[in-house]
Parts: C-alpha cells; sequence; structure tokens
C-alpha cells in the first residue's frame, strides 16, 4: 500500500508542470520558457516554495472529468528576490491553454491574500488564453475574485505583472490595475476582443500583433510599461524594477551604501543651450544628476514628450518626472500627464520621492488636445504632485511658463525644495507672445514694429525671464549653478529623509479621472 509520498511523486509526475529546473541559457533566449523555468529564473535558487501543487479542476462536463492535471494551469508559491520575500503565480499554456479555471482562480487569490496579510509583493507572470469555457460563470467569478484583491491590494503592496504570451478577454484587467506591466515582444499580446471578433463587429482587418502587441501597447496606448525582446530579458528587467521599490507602504526603498566624494558635475555647464528655442536632451541632465547607470526608464516609448523613472542619488531610490525638449518641446499634453500622474502616485504610494526636472512651455495647444480633454488630463497631474506626501524636489532648467509652471511641482502645490539654475525663465508666457499682447499699440504705433517688438522683447525677459523674480518672493528657494545641481539634491534629500505630513481625513480624494 503506497503512502502519502507515493502519490505526491504520481501525481508530479503526471503533471505538465512538473520536471526539475533546467538550465536556463542563452540557448532559450529565443524562446518562450517554460512556467516553472520563468519561476526559476525569477526567484533565487532554491528559495521558492510551491503552494497548490495537487489542486484539480472540478469540472465534470464536457469530458473534463478525466483531463485533470495536478496544479490546474498555474504555479504559486512564494520565494526571493536577492533576500526579500516575494509571492509568484505562473500560468502554464500548455494546460488547457492556461485558462482560469475556478480552482486555478483560487490559487491566484491565495497567494494574494498571503501576500497582503505579510505585506510583501506579488508577480503575476501571465500566459492565458482566458475563461475556461467549459466552466462558464464560474470562471468568470474566478476573474471577478482577482480583480477585487488587485485592487485591495493597491497601495498596499507593490502588483508586478508580465505578460509573456496571449492575455484576452477579462484577463487583461488584472495587470491594467496591477503597478507595472511588462510584455515579451513578438509572443505576448493584450486585447479586450480579438481580430476575429474586431473583424465581424468593425470589418477592420487586423493581426494579433497590431491589436495587442507589445509594440502596440508600449508606443499608443500606453498598457505597457516595459517591453523585453525575451522571456529572459524580461525577468532580468522586473527584477531590475524591483530593486528600486520597497516590501509595501508601511516599508521604504533599500538604499544602496554610498560614500560621499566629488559631487560636482561640470558636464551639466553647457547642456541647456544659449538659445532658449534650441532642444536638448533631459537625459543628459538625469545622467549628470543621479548615480552612475542607476537610471531605469518607465514608459520610454509612450508620450515621449515627459520621462519618467526610478534612479538612485547617493544610493537613494527616487523617482524622476521630467520634461522632455525634444518632444513638442517638452509641452505637456493629454498623453503624457496621464503617464506622468500614474507614476507619481505609485511613488507616493510606496514612499519613493520624487525629483521634478522642469522644461515646459506650456500644454500643447490645439483641437485635439481640447477635444480629448487636455483639462480634465492635465488637472490629474495636477491632482498627483498636490496629493503626494513624499519628499518632493523641483529643479527648474529652462523654461517654466503658465499653469505648466503650476503643474510641474511648484512650491505652491506643495513641493518641499524648489531649484532653478540661472537659465530658468519663470513667466505666464513666452517674451515674445507675452510682449506681443502687452505692448501692442506701443508695436503697432512704431516707425518701425519689428524693432520696438525686440525692443520690448528684450525689456520684459529683463523683467521676467529669468528665475530672481520667483527667488524673491520664496518661490524657488536657491538659483544654483548647473554643476551644484548634484551636490543640492544629495543634502536635500538626505534632510527630507523623515518628512511626516498629516493629510485631512477622509475616504479617498476624487481624482478627475
Amino acid at each position: 500500500m503506497s503512502d502519502g509520498r507515493d502519490i505526491l511523486k504520481d501525481k508530479l509526475a503526471q503533471s505538465a508542470l512538473g520536471g526539475g529546473q533546467k538550465r536556463i541559457d542563452a540557448q532559450h533566449a529565443k524562446k518562450k520558457l517554460t512556467a516553472r523555468e520563468r519561476v526559476h529564473l525569477l526567484l533565487d535558487e532554491g528559495s521558492f516554495e510551491e503552494i497548490g501543487a495537487l489542486v484539480t479542476h472540478r469540472t465534470t462536463d464536457f469530458g473534463m472529468a478525466d483531463q485533470k492535471f495536478p496544479g490546474d494551469g498555474v504555479i504559486t508559491g512564494y520565494g526571493t528576490i536577492e533576500g526579500r520575500l516575494v509571492y509568484v503565480f505562473a500560468q502554464d499554456f500548455t494546460v488547457f491553454g492556461g485558462s482560469l479555471s475556478e480552482t486555478h482562480a483560487e490559487k491566484i487569490c491565495k497567494v494574494m491574500d498571503l501576500a497582503m496579510k505579510t505585506k510583501a509583493p506579488i508577480i503575476g507572470l501571465n500566459d492565458s488564453g482566458g475563461a475556461r469555457i467549459q466552466e462558464g460563470v464560474r470562471s468568470l467569478g474566478g476573474y471577478a475574485d482577482i480583480f477585487h484583491r488587485n485592487v485591495m491590494a493597491s497601495g498596499v503592496i507593490p502588483q508586478l505583472s508580465l505578460v509573456m504570451g496571449p492575455c484576452a478577454g477579462g484577463a487583461v484587467y488584472s495587470p491594467a490595475i496591477t503597478d507595472f506591466t511588462l510584455m515579451v515582444e513578438t509572443t505576448s499580446y493584450m486585447f479586450v476582443t480579438g481580430p476575429n471578433v474586431v473583424k465581424t463587429v468593425t470589418n477592420e482587418e487586423v493581426s494579433s500583433e497590431e491589436l495587442g502587441g507589445a509594440s502596440t501597447h508600449s508606443t499608443k496606448s500606453g498598457v505597457s510599461h516595459l517591453t523585453a525582446p525575451n522571456d529572459i530579458l524580461a525577468i532580468k528587467k522586473i527584477k531590475k524594477l524591483f530593486s528600486y521599490i520597497p516590501q509595501s507602504c508601511d516599508d521604504f526603498p533599500i538604499d544602496i551604501d554610498y560614500a560621499i566624494a566629488d559631487e560636482y558635475r561640470p558636464e551639466l555647464k553647457s547642456i541647456v543651450p544659449q538659445n532658449a528655442n534650441q532642444p536638448y536632451d533631459i537625459k543628459d541632465v538625469i545622467t549628470g544628476i543621479c548615480d552612475s547607470e542607476s537610471f531605469f526608464e518607465i514608459h520610454e516609448q509612450y508620450a515621449e514628450n515627459i520621462v519618467v523613472g526610478f534612479a538612485r542619488i547617493a544610493g537613494q531610490s527616487i523617482g524622476i518626472v521630467a520634461n522632455q525638449p525634444m518632444s513638442l518641446a517638452g509641452c505637456l499634453d493629454v498623453n503624457s500627464s496621464k503617464k506622468a500622474a500614474r507614476f507619481t502616485r505609485f511613488c507616493d504610494c510606496f514612499n519613493i520621492p520624487l525629483l521634478v526636472l522642469v522644461d515646459v512651455p506650456g500644454f500643447l495647444p490645439g483641437t485635439d488636445q481640447e477635444w480629448n480633454g487636455i483639462i480634465v488630463n492635465g488637472a490629474k497631474l495636477l491632482y498627483a504632485l498636490s496629493e503626494a506626501t513624499v519628499p518632493k524636489v523641483t529643479v527648474i532648467t529652462r523654461k517654466a511658463y503658465g499653469g505648466a509652471y503650476d503643474v510641474m511641482n511648484s512650491k505652491h502645490i506643495g513641493a518641499d525644495m524648489n531649484f532653478a539654475w540661472p537659465t530658468a525663465e519663470i513667466a505666464v508666457m513666452g517674451a515674445k507672445g507675452a510682449s506681443e499682447i502687452i505692448f501692442k499699440k506701443e508695436i503697432k504705433a512704431a516707425d518701425n514694429p519689428e524693432q520696438k517688438l525686440q525692443e520690448k522683447e528684450n525689456e520684459y525677459k529683463a523683467l521676467f525671464a529669468n528665475p530672481y523674480v520667483a527667488a524673491e518672493r520664496g518661490f524657488v528657494d536657491e538659483v544654483i549653478y548647473p554643476e551644484e545641481t548634484r551636490r543640492k539634491l544629495i543634502r536635500a534629500f538626505r534632510m527630507l529623509k523623515d518628512k511626516e505630513i498629516e493629510l485631512p481625513q477622509k475616504k479617498h480624494g476624487n481624482i478627475p479621472l
């Protein structure tokens, strides 16, 4: 008579999820890894503890009674990444297409509940064809159970999603609720309705890749925050992201030991061109300010007129929001406002200080922007930065015009420290446009209107297109030389380390969604 160990051995031998850990190296780089290979690559060697390995589905209809696999298409459990506790689930497409059944969902919900109890992050490796049709409403209920837990966990523990295969129908909403979504190029896709349904309803011919591939969601929709060419690089990228964030809202990011040295950066002196209309790459400023090779960009290919990402300054993890003059002159538009607002709220949820680099001529004008809600979307960024209670530091490198000056972490909406470079221009609008309005009659009556306009433009610049008027009013704390920026930021963030703010008591705010 066999004992429990024999039963376990037999069950795992039958399981499509079973098998020993394979060597994962360059030969796997061009193909999809198995669910178990993904888990072992994600977690520290030997740290994975599986939960629910013997679970099977309960369906007896449609001949399903004879098609049972231990684990029911998903690996769940916990382990460590660089010694830090993390919970994980990995869907296995080789078992019923990774489809979600009642028991499949219960396994995911169980590790989500454990993650909340222990205040540790959860990472989902998604590779599923959607709800298991044979189970009807039970599988739909399973999705809803997961969604509800995603919402309850939001802002409490970090939730990361890797889409490593199909993710269709109701399955897409769980990654959409999580904090960051990474997609694997050419092998993953996400959509609510597939190409066949689209063709039937709208008569559009579109492939899965065009409709919901990694390229589409990283450049057009913004659904995907990160992409990678294969499974191995995707997992490496998510582990790097993990290094910048804490275990929960009650924790702080891990600081890396850093010895203060010569923190002057002379290369920052000449980054901003003398011609105010000439663009420059804000990423060069970020590189000069932050620790070497520490900048990890989020949403790199989406709304490129604003740059967001994580970095370290003297070993401390920070979040960066920066206007990008190389794209749309750094103007704020609908997509960039949403992108920056969402990133800001994540940082605020998980105690990650914010650095805002400002070079913004205003909000992007045009009917397209107005009709697509630039007012309400711009308000999202304003709301997010006003609401944030983490340490907030601003550096104005060049333009800070109009309402966009207010929105980009001005002193008026709660910034703790505001620095400006001597090249900063803080005004309602550009000197030329302002002069054309203020001195319209004088310019029109002049013998040489063009010369008069230039005179008045220079007059306006001298009065307002500089950081000193704002500094006189205390709206800028200090005008600093660019090469001193890193040293100032190190001191500012260390000074703000123990910042605390008591917010008004309320259920929650009503961000303009």
